[in-house]
């Protein structure tokens, strides 16, 4: 029996005792992290920002077994919140769907959500109607075309079934009665509203593709209600993605409970509060970088140098060398050792011990 089938259905309980031990330390440290960020320069929280929710982009569609390109992530979000990031390039239209149903879920946390934004969302994920070559239903809730909504792993013939959603027919109604209870008014703590909020959205599954995305966007719209700001400077994703094995396992135990969801929350409350824990090393490149670019915001540098040393601050794959400046920035090798020599000479940075052909350069941080 699925826990949609039981007649208490959806009337979540759960154990306070056992979830307050959890939820106090949570909620001190969400404050702290907001606390320490806005006791920062302007410039240092947006660039937080963007490489919290360029994270959360990557790793949410990651958990689905899609790799979208980080660099277009990236320059896609920095267009949109209006920042100088550098180096930025044309993103694909998948990118420019999902980072606008993210940004909509964190810039409009205050907003209703309702069905209309729902379906916008869904429809921006599969721009073209399709995911791969399967074409799919866009902008409409799930109509049962093809059968039972069923979470099925392993190969054709051996198939297990995890979890078979509710009927197509009801959705619509489920849908109203999901969407009524997180728009209303209700003493319950936002953060376990967020965690509620997925589990109960992924029960009903109301779209034929896009619903892990989905959900997680709907949480962090109410974290973002939560922390009452669009600004992020943590993502769950992220650390749902380092936990995916157990994030299903999870869900699927609370799908085939009873309404007593304390198992999922303590879960839920957990993975959170180790996301929070996770935030600190980013937090510690942003303010790396920020120190980098004030100590040399007078140097006159050109475009493929200022795409260069950001590529280094977030993390270069590798030694750097005049070749692999001539590709990435897609000029002559020659340009490359004139534009590395520039940065040499202004101790932006420094030659490395090997030399000859390997000849490589690293920041003098």
């Amino acid at each position: 029996m699925y826990i949609y089938q039981r007649p208490e259905w959806p009337n979540f309980t759960w154990h306070h005792a056992q979830l307050e031990p959890l939820l106090g330390p949570l909620r001190h440290q969400q404050g702290r992290v907001l606390g320490h960020m806005q006791a920062l320069g302007f410039s240092v929280q947006a660039e937080a920002t963007l490489q919290t929710l360029t994270l959360d982009v990557l790793k949410s569609s990651e958990i689905e077994g899609e790799m979208l390109p980080a660099d277009q992530v990236r320059s896609s979000l920095a267009r949109r919140l209006g920042l100088d990031a550098g180096g930025l390039v044309p993103a694909e239209r998948r990118v420019e769907g999902v980072v606008e149903m993210l940004l909509d879920a964190m810039q409009g946390f205050a907003q209703e959500l309702t069905a209309e934004r729902l379906l916008g969302w869904q429809a921006a994920l599969f721009p073209a109607g399709r995911n791969g070559l399967q074409r799919i239903e866009t902008g409409a809730w799930r109509t049962g075309r093809r059968g039972p909504m069923q979470v099925v792993s392993g190969v054709a013939g051996r198939e297990r079934v995890h979890f078979e959603a509710p009927a197509a027919g009801v959705v619509d109604a489920e849908m109203r009665r999901f969407l009524a209870w997180f728009n209303g008014p209700g003493a319950l703590d936002a953060v376990l509203k967020a965690a509620v909020a997925h589990l109960w959205f992924v029960i009903i599954h109301p779209f034929e593709d896009g619903n892990g995305r989905l959900a997680r966007a709907i949480t962090d719209l109410q974290l973002a209600r939560a922390d009452a700001t669009a600004q992020r400077f943590y993502s769950l994703s992220a650390q749902i993605r380092l936990e995916r094995s157990a994030y299903y396992a999870q869900l699927e135990a609370a799908q085939k409970g009873g309404l007593d969801i304390t198992g999922w929350l303590q879960w839920f409350l957990g993975c959170l509060g180790r996301a929070l824990v996770a935030t600190e090393q980013t937090l510690a490149k942003v303010l790396k970088k920020a120190w980098f670019w004030e100590q040399h915001a007078a140097k006159s540098l050109n475009a493929r140098q200022l795409k260069l040393l950001n590529r280094l601050l977030d993390g270069f794959e590798g030694k750097l060398t005049s070749s692999k400046w001539a590709t990435i920035a897609k000029c002559s090798q020659d340009t490359a050792v004139r534009d590395i020599q520039a940065l040499v000479e202004q101790n932006i940075l420094v030659k490395e011990a090997a030399g000859g052909r390997s000849t490589a350069y690293r920041l003098t941080l």
